[in-house]
Order: C-alpha cells, then sequence, then structure tokens
C-alpha cells in the first residue's frame, strides 16, 4: 500500500507539472499573439492614415483649384464691367454688390490654409501611428528574447520581428506644384 501513495504522488506531481507547463507554455504563446497582434494593428492605422493622406491631398487641391477658378472668373468680370463701362464706378459697384451677395466670401488663401492644416495634421498623425508601429515591434521583439521566453517561444517558431524604422521620405517623381495645370 506504500508502494501505491508514493506512485499516486508521483504520478500526480508529474501530471500537475506538465498541466503548469502547458500554462505557462501557452501564457507566453498568448501573451506573444497578442503583440503580434498590436504589430498588425500599428500597421494597418499606417496604411488608414496612407489612404487618407492621398484622398484628402486630391480632394482639396480639386477643391481650392476650383475655388480659384470661380475667384479669377468673378474678378474678370468686375474688370470687365468696369472697363465696358467707361470706368462709371457706380456700375462697378452694382456689379460688385451683386457678386458679394452671391458670393460673400472670396478668400481662396482661407482654403490654402485649411488644405495646409489638413495636411500638417494628417502628417503628425503619420508619425504617431509610425512612433507607435516602431514601438510595438520593439515591444514585441524584448519579449520574444527574454529569458525564458525565448526558449518556449523559438520551440514554437516565435522569432523576432527584423524591420527598419519606417520613415516617410518623399519619391523622386512626386508632384511638386499642385496647383500648376
Amino acid at each position: 500500500m506504500k508502494v501505491n501513495k508514493t506512485v499516486i504522488i508521483t504520478l500526480s506531481a508529474v501530471v500537475m507539472t506538465i498541466i503548469l507547463c502547458v500554462f505557462a507554455t501557452q501564457g507566453f504563446q498568448n501573451k506573444a499573439i497578442g503583440l503580434e497582434e498590436q504589430i498588425l494593428t500599428a500597421s494597418s492605422d499606417i496604411e488608414v492614415q496612407e489612404k487618407r493622406r492621398v484622398d484628402l491631398i486630391y480632394n482639396l487641391v480639386d477643391t481650392v483649384k476650383e475655388y480659384d477658378k470661380h475667384e479669377a472668373e468673378t474678378l474678370k468680370n468686375i474688370v470687365e464691367a468696369r472697363g465696358s463701362k467707361g470706368g462709371d464706378i457706380s456700375d462697378v459697384t452694382t456689379v460688385l454688390s451683386a457678386v458679394t451677395e452671391a458670393y460673400p466670401d472670396l478668400k481662396s488663401n482661407e482654403n490654402y490654409k485649411q488644405l495646409m492644416t489638413e495636411l500638417t495634421v494628417t502628417e503628425n498623425m503619420m508619425l504617431d501611428y509610425r512612433t507607435n508601429y516602431n514601438k510595438q515591434i520593439k515591444e514585441y521583439n524584448r519579449y520574444v528574447r527574454k529569458f525564458p521566453n525565448r526558449m518556449i517561444l523559438n520551440l514554437l517558431g516565435y522569432e523576432t520581428v527584423s524591420y527598419t524604422y519606417l520613415e516617410y521620405n518623399s519619391p523622386s517623381n512626386a508632384t511638386k506644384d499642385l496647383f500648376n495645370e
């Protein structure tokens, strides 16, 4: 009977040790999976902001161009009205009043300011998301390289992620004169 108790206790200890190892291994793996997901999310955030940047630039540039055309046309009509009436200031004032009522705010510089503000905000967001991506990679690599994580995660196929810091380098063929047709 004494042998049976010893065998049962030994087997119980072995089973508990195995269960403990399985849970510990699974804990290491779960943390690594969570860190990988953070990397993927950070990468996706960058892609979303890059798309936002492209959409924003094209939409705002088109808006500013169209408003500039409208403003130029309005000013041209005023000048033509002044010239065709022999410089009669009362007729020009009437035309200007009509234009002002129809289009009360002829300030294309406000559109340019808005464009620049939106682009600045977008670029700052890109910087933040790139910084977050780099941080997530560092955190993952640090976790995977730590002892005993390294030993367990290497057996499960986890390795450090090689990367270079994501930085924005303007392509050499980037448009430099957005408003010149």
